[in-house]
């Protein structure tokens, strides 16, 4: 499916079904069912709205309005998600964003994408395993554990290790787990949400009923608009997983950008049921009193203890658990397929005879993860900076998502024009996509420049925010130089534009339906 380096500039390429499974990996081995669910999982739906709810709703003058802010937050996740579904269509590679940048902006662009993919998922992974140690010595009641840094070291390196080595064995098996954890999460949080409006409708704990106010954004200033929105864009991360196994998924091309859009559409369901629930029994107060970890805390007042409050506690585990086994998925494909177009050394590009999955590059996600989860939380203040850490990943998840927005517009820009719809949603979808994206990088930016926004203090006079985000991406600049000068015949790659055969077949369908 790739083209020759020697390609004219713009040219364009002829649908080749065969590319997915030419890295090695076990095709047709996982459905749309499964596309789904390791989208929705990915995203840790309970342990983001234990870590994050709270912060939302004591940001100044939002007060009721997080439903509001989560429905907004969700709009350019859902135009991201329909470029990948329409990049998806022309191209089923595990790269995705690498592969459609390479595609549509040229080798630079698309390896610094790939790279922006890799470092989001490295850095979540320290909060992701301190989470999912600290969860599991407190469900078992080891209060000692769950105060000692050591206890939840050794905690975090063995759930890495564990999804690691579930990773490495197969698909299937991830899959299968997937589907089994979400199923029980979405389940729990299911009987929260009813148990807690039925509280609100008896009258219980002086809560309120849901108002309508709750759900308009168009009451909120600027400020707090702002402020709400670059919180609740970081609960969606993640859907992308689902469509970064496309090779090894039924209906490559079709399947996976389906699954996508459907993703975030449960996840707003997900998050705008139980924060309004949430809010209803409890108030905007208590959440933000007790913002590092809402669930927990409502746990204790909407179950009032018991098994279902140990239950609740268990769904942010699984959800935790889940979503480091779903980060290290798609960053191993990202790696296999950047080392399979010869963006990086070909050791990445390493398929397991017997389990047809990443091997090199998946132990090496996994190693470096255990590396870095180690170095944070033996740091003097390792709340602080893992808090610093996850609103630095933000500026690459925004970066890579906006560049892929971006590239189906310029993939596709010779067929936007033949039809108003493919022109809006091939083209002004996605393009409001990498807008709303762009916004909020720029944003992100000057909040977390300010002193008092953070939680550590500056390094050289930068805010730690800044040189994990910014300097993550900015190092990755510095490797891309590296690699051109080893690796010169990848950057050599001329920009493509789309075959029309692809949005012709596509669009003919939804006529003929």
């Amino acid at each position: 499916m790739e083209s020759s380096a020697a390609a004219a500039p713009g040219a364009p390429v002829a649908i080749d079904r065969t590319a997915p499974g030419a890295k090695g990996l076990k095709t047709n081995a996982i459905g749309y069912v499964s596309n789904v669910v390791i989208g929705v999982a990915s995203t840790a739906p309970a342990y983001s709205l234990a870590t994050t709810l709270g912060f939302i709703v004591i940001v100044p003058g939002l007060g009721t309005h997080a439903p509001a802010v989560l429905i907004v937050a969700f709009i350019p996740m859902l135009f991201i998600a329909a470029a990948y579904r329409y990049l998806n269509l022309a191209d089923p590679d595990a790269g995705t964003s690498f592969a459609w940048g390479t595609r549509a902006m040229g080798p630079q662009m698309g390896w610094i994408n790939g790279w922006a993919i890799f470092l989001a998922d490295v850095i979540v992974m320290a909060s992701l395993a301190d989470i999912a140690s600290t969860y599991t010595f407190s469900l078992v009641g080891w209060t000692s554990a769950q105060n000692s840094t050591t206890a939840i070291i050794i905690g975090s390196i063995v759930w890495i290790a564990l999804m690691t080595w579930i990773c490495y064995r197969g698909i299937e098996l991830s899959a299968h787990l997937q589907t089994a954890l979400l199923c029980i999460e979405c389940l729990i949080l299911g009987i929260f949400s009813v148990v807690a409006l039925i509280n609100t409708y008896n009258g219980l704990h002086g809560s309120f009923k849901p108002q309508f106010d709750w759900f308009n954004p168009f009451g909120l200033s600027a400020t707090a608009f702002t402020g709400g929105i670059l919180l609740a864009i970081f609960i969606y991360w993640g859907w992308d997983s689902g469509v970064a196994v496309n090779e090894e998924s039924e209906d490559a091309a079709q399947g996976p950008g389906k699954a996508a859009v459907l993703s975030t559409v449960l996840l707003v369901l997900i998050y705008v049921l139980v924060a309004t629930a949430a809010q209803a029994d409890a108030g905007p107060h208590f959440l933000g009193q007790n913002s590092a970890d809402v669930l927990s805390a409502m746990g204790k007042r909407v179950f009032g203890g018991g098994i279902l409050d140990k239950l609740l506690l268990f769904s942010v585990l699984t959800s935790a658990s889940a979503s480091t086994q779903t980060t290290i998925l798609p960053t191993a494909r990202t790696t296999i397929s950047m080392a399979s177009w010869g963006a990086l050394p070909k050791v990445f590009a390493r398929v397991h005879p017997r389990y047809k999955t990443p091997s090199v590059s998946t132990l090496a996600m996994g190693g470096i993860s255990i590396i870095w989860t180690v170095a944070l939380l033996l740091s003097s203040t390792p709340g602080n900076i893992l808090g610093d850490s996850i609103t630095g990943l933000g500026f690459s998840i925004l970066f890579y998502y906006g560049l892929t927005g971006l590239a189906c517009v310029i993939y596709y820009r010779h067929e936007l024009l033949k039809s108003w719809r493919r022109f809006l949603l091939v083209g002004v979808v996605p393009f409001a996509g990498f807008g709303g994206m762009t916004y909020v990088f720029v944003k992100s930016f000057i909040t977390v420049s300010k002193a008092g926004n953070n939680y550590s203090p500056p390094l050289l006079g930068i805010q730690l925010p800044i040189v994990i985000g910014i300097g993550g991406l900015l190092l990755g600049v510095v490797f891309l130089a590296a690699q051109w000068a080893f690796m010169p015949q990848f950057f050599r790659r001329r920009p493509e534009t789309a075959n029309p055969a692809i949005l012709d077949e596509q669009f003919a369908a939804h006529v003929a339906k």
